[in-house]
Parts: C-alpha cells; sequence; structure tokens
C-alpha cells in the first residue's frame, strides 16, 4: 500500500479542518509548520524517518526477557524505563516533567492477597464451596494487611448501574451496606438508543462496576465473568488479577473490601444452592424497574494481604512549539511502557510476561512519531509531548496521575492521540478509530485515512469497550478530544473474515499471557501506515489556529467547556 501522503491534499486536509474550527478566517499555516508548500515538503520528508527497521528494534528490546515483563516499580521497569528516557535524549527532545527531569514520578502501592484455595457461602445449616482459580479469583480492595467479610449477605444487583441520562437505577434507593453485591459485566446492549446499544460504556467496564458497589456501602462485589461480556476469557482474569496489583495510594474514597470476579458456571451454581435461577434474573436486570434481589446467603472471607510501596513514572519528552502564542498548548501523544511482570507460569513454564504486542508495539509507533516530528527544521506551532506513561494494566494509573498532575493545563492540550497495540499481521483497507463519532477530530483522521487509500472505521469490536480500557479516556475525563487508532480488519491480498480471526486468536491466546512476544514473522507494514496517520493528524492538530472540540452533547464535552473556562479567565 502507498503509504505518502501527497503534498496538494495536505493543504487541503488542512483547510478542511480550519474551516470547521473557525469558518470565519482563512487557513494560517501549513502542517509542516510554515506558511509555504515547502514545509508541507518537509514533513513528508520526515516521514521517512517512520520505519519498519526502526519500530522492530523498540518491540525486541523492550519485550525482551531482561525487562522480566516490565512490572511497575519493577527493576525491569525502572531499567525500561531509563532506556526510553535516553532514547528520548539521543533523538534531541528535552525533558518534559518538572524540574528538567524526564520522569513523572508517582507512587504505588502493591497489593498481594493470598486467595483462599476455597470460599465458602451459607444457607441457613448448608454450606456451598467454590474453587479458587477454576471458579473465582478474589482480590483485596483496602490498602491494609487483611481484607475480610463476616457473614455479609450476598444481594443480586443487576447490572449495577445509576444512570440518570438513562432514566436507569438499578439500585432502587436499598441500603446495601454491608452487602456483597453479584452483579452482571456490561450493561444493557439490545436498545441503540439505551447505553449506545452493543457499543460497550463505561458503565459497563469493570472498574466502574466495583466503584459502584463502594458508593453504595457494600463490603464486597462480585462480578459475573463471561467471555462475550468482558471481551476476553476467564484465563485473562486469572492471570491479571492474582499476584500484585498496584493504585494509587488511597483517600478518603469509598472503598469494597473484596473485588472478585466467579465464572458463569460458577454463578449459576451459587444461585441455584440460594433457590434461584441465573436465567430469570438475567431476563429481570434487563428492565428499568428491577429492583435488587436478596439471595438468602451469607458469606465471610478473610484475605492476608501484602503490602509493598514502589515507584513507577511516565517518561516524558518534549518538543516546545514554534509559534510564541501557541507554545503553551500541547498534543500529546501516549503509549504505556508497562507490562504485567513476572506471573503464573504458562504450560510451557514461562513465567514472564513480556508484551510485546501490549504494548512495546504502541511505544514503537510513538517513538517512530516522535523521531520524524523531531527531525523537521521547524517545529509544530503547538508543543509536542510524547508521554509514555505507566502502570496502564493495573487501571490506566499513570495517565490517571498525569491527568491530576498536568504539565499542560487540561484547557490547553489540543489533543490526546494514543497507540496501544500495533497492526502485527500486515496492510489493511481500513483503520480503526476508537473513539469515532465523539470529535472534531473526525474529519482530520478521515480525510488522511483517505490518502492512504483507507477507510476509518468505528470500533470493530465496540461490545469490548476500548474507548474506556486504554489511557486516552484519563485524557478524556479532564476533557481532552482523544483519538486512538487501532488495528483495521479488511487486510489486504486477505479473505474477509481473515482479520478478525487473527485478532480473536491474539485476544484467546496471547493477550496477558507470557506469549505475547515478539516474533520475526511480524509484518510492520500495517503499524507504519497506522504511524504515518498520527504523525500527519498530530500535525494538523498542532498547527491549526482553534483546538478540536467533541461533539455537541458528548458525554466529556462538559468537562472540555469547564477546562477551557479555567484557563481563559472568564
Amino acid at each position: 500500500m502507498e503509504n505518502v501522503i501527497k503534498i496538494s491534499y495536505l493543504t487541503i486536509i488542512l483547510s478542511v479542518l480550519l474551516s470547521a474550527c473557525n469558518p470565519a478566517e482563512e487557513p494560517a499555516a501549513t502542517l509542516g509548520g510554515g506558511t509555504e508548500q515547502g514545509s508541507n515538503l518537509v514533513a513528508e520528508e520526515a516521514t521517512r524517518q517512520i520505519t519498519a527497521d526502526m519500530m522492530r528494534h523498540y518491540v525486541r528490546e523492550l519485550s525482551d526477557d531482561k525487562y522480566e515483563g516490565r512490572g511497575p516499580g519493577s527493576r525491569g521497569d525502572v531499567a525500561a524505563r531509563q532506556y526510553l528516557a535516553g532514547e528520548m535524549e539521543k533523538m534531541g527532545l528535552e525533558p518534559g516533567a518538572a524540574n528538567g527531569s524526564w520522569q513523572q514520578e508517582f507512587d504505588l502501592v502493591g497489593v498481594a492477597a493470598e486467595q483462599p484455595p476455597a470460599w465458602k457461602f451459607r444457607r441457613g445449616d448448608d454450606v456451598l464451596t467454590l474453587k479458587q482459580w477454576d471458579q473465582f479469583i478474589v482480590g483485596s480492595g483496602v490498602q491494609a494487611e487483611q481484607a475480610s467479610v463476616n457473614d455479609a449477605e450476598i444481594v443480586f444487583v443487576g447490572y449495577g448501574i445509576q444512570a440518570p441520562e438513562y432514566d436507569w437505577d438499578d439500585y432502587k434507593g436499598q441500603d446495601l451496606k454491608g452487602k456483597v453485591l453479584l452483579m452482571m459485566n456490561n450493561d444493557p446492549d439490545w436498545d441503540p438508543e439505551l447505553f449506545g446499544g452493543e457499543t460497550r460504556l463505561w458503565y459497563g467496564r469493570w472498574d466502574y462496576k466495583y466503584l459502584s458497589a463502594a458508593k453504595q456501602g457494600a463490603v464486597g462485589a462480585i462480578i459475573i465473568h463471561t467471555s462475550p461480556s468482558a471481551g476476553y476469557p476467564f484465563q485473562v482474569v486469572q492471570t491479571s488479577w492474582t499476584g500484585e496489583q498496584f493504585e494509587l495510594p488511597a483517600g478518603d474514597e469509598p472503598r469494597n473490601r473484596i473485588k472478585a470476579w466467579a465464572t458463569e458456571d460458577a454463578v449459576r451454581q451459587l444461585l441455584s444452592f440460594a433457590g434461584h435461577d441465573l436465567d430469570k434474573l438475567r431476563e429481570a436486570a434487563d428492565n428499568r424497574d428491577f429492583v435488587p434481589v436478596p439471595l438468602g446467603i451469607t458469606t465471610s472471607i478473610s484475605l492476608n494481604v501484602s503490602l509493598n510501596r514502589v515507584q513507577s513514572a511516565n517518561v516524558l519528552g518534549l518538543i516546545p512549539g514554534s509559534d510564541p502564542k501557541l507554545r503553551d498548548q500541547a498534543v500529546i501523544y501516549t503509549a504505556h511502557h508497562d507490562h504485567l511482570g513476572i506471573g503464573t507460569p504458562n504450560a510451557d513454564g514461562d513465567s514472564i510476561y513480556n508484551g510485546a504486542m501490549d504494548n512495546a508495539s504502541g511505544v514503537a509507533q510513538v517513538m517512530a512519531i516522535a523521531k520524524a516530528i523531531r527531525s523537521m527544521p521547524q517545529a509544530p506551532r503547538r508543543s509536542i509531548l510524547v508521554a509514555l506513561v505507566g502502570a496502564e494494566e493495573q487501571g490506566l494509573l499513570g495517565s490517571l496521575y498525569y491527568a491530576d498532575n498536568p504539565t499542560f493545563a487540561p484547557g490547553k492540550i489540543a489533543a490526546n492521540l494514543n497507540y496501544d497495540g500495533g497492526n502485527i499481521w500486515g496492510d489493511t483497507h481500513d483503520v480503526t478509530f476508537i473513539g469515532l463519532g465523539k470529535s472534531s477530530i473526525d474529519s482530520i483522521v478521515t480525510a488522511i485515512a483517505a490518502e492512504q487509500g483507507r477507510v476509518v472505521k468505528p470500533d470493530q469490536f465496540s461490545d469490548r469497550g476500548y474507548f474506556y480500557r486504554s489511557d486516552q479516556f484519563s485524557f478524556a475525563k479532564i476533557g481532552v478530544p482523544a483519538m486512538y487508532l487501532d488495528t483495521g480488519t479488511d487486510f489486504v491480498d486477505r479473505p474477509p473474515e481473515w482479520g478478525r480471526e487473527q485478532q480473536n486468536h491474539y485476544t484467546d491466546v496471547n493477550y496477558h499471557q507470557p506469549t505475547d512476544e515478539y516474533n520475526d514473522g511480524w509484518n510492520f507494514d500495517g503499524m507504519i501506515a497506522d504511524a504515518h496517520l498520527g504523525f500527519w493528524a498530530g500535525l494538523a492538530i498542532a498547527n491549526a489556529d482553534e483546538m478540536p472540540a467533541w461533539n455537541r452533547g458528548d458525554e466529556f464535552e462538559a468537562a472540555r467547556l469547564e477546562a477551557l473556562k479555567a484557563v481563559s479567565g472568564k
């Protein structure tokens, strides 16, 4: 596929962007940062820095066993961050953190719960026992040396959602303090006008579920796992939710004492023991008039917890903008540098979770884009911040910390362009834009992709809720319009379903497993195309007179307006 973008079309792209943002004014700059077509020629030349060899080098390096899976706070994490900072310095970037540092450090609390081999539930004198690993995974919800629940009643609460904008409340004002809440994963998906239909919203994510239960005063929550509702098999829960889990230091926010997952078969067995039918409860929960169902069973569980305080960091590199009036604004490229570290060995005895695709490949794309932008003799008008964030696999913690402690005010961050996982299978006729339809970035990405000969499609696995599973979500919550590019499914010279098959195979076999390793057979053509797209989109946004905006009525529009008001002084 021809991925070089013609200069004449780039000028049109910028014109479209500027007229959309400010139709009363003529375009004031080109994508290259100047006022002449030659600047765009320079920008096109810069894309030659984005090569397969460069990205292959970064993926191979970061996923090497010597980094031990880049678990937060580990020696592999420290080494990977030092390596990336050194690479940024070689490229000529400037330190982007406070006090001239390359790293924005943040504290983490490691919470390692010693899981009991069994979990008992009581109904009168009868006892039902579920088996750890095969039927449930449980963790601590508190940063304390013990997490326990004593004789707590189990209550089924449907989806566990309170969403006034959809006139939906699964709790109906019931007093659930001290209870353990059993809840379904996902959100209602049968009506396109309700919770986005098949597109999963944050309401359907596990982090919302636990937070929702904690706000009710519940002491615990159990999420019912199914592969369709989670978007991944139970083996991902087994490997991702055991061992040491990291959190930002606790504040005064409400917390569950225990947070658990249970398989569908285990929950069906539990409900039968309680005299209920899972299918009938699910059917009842699919209605607005659903009310919580006390199950008439209780449970007690106690977890011994080891606490470990460590530090990780976001690695920040800056390319200062060239426009004196706009250089205090920024376009931020993100990719998370962490993975799961050393964990449960697989059948081959491999215990290092290398995270080659997830997310050495994303880091490789962002580093390639950074090198291309830095190679230009004149920087874009706005500043470019390269943010390789940490502890994403623990719940987007690094980007969350940055969002709470930004180096640019939220109202001065023009956009976030995020890369999480790369296309390792080759050229595509399409590209997936997670978040398509939410902001004015749509027109930029669509125009550039068209010149690449590609079609932009929305999330092609929308039931998995990817927008709320990667670092752009942290930026969106503070109002920053975001782009998250993901692999297309329509591969060049491949059968129609081949792309979906490859991605599903990765999810089922390699996602969050030791087998997510670099392979010499990877095809980097698709990663190059996606990096080119992000390069040109970033330049368009960095050089436009106006910043992108969320579409009217979007869930993050209010946060954007508040952020803009905060920096305007009005």
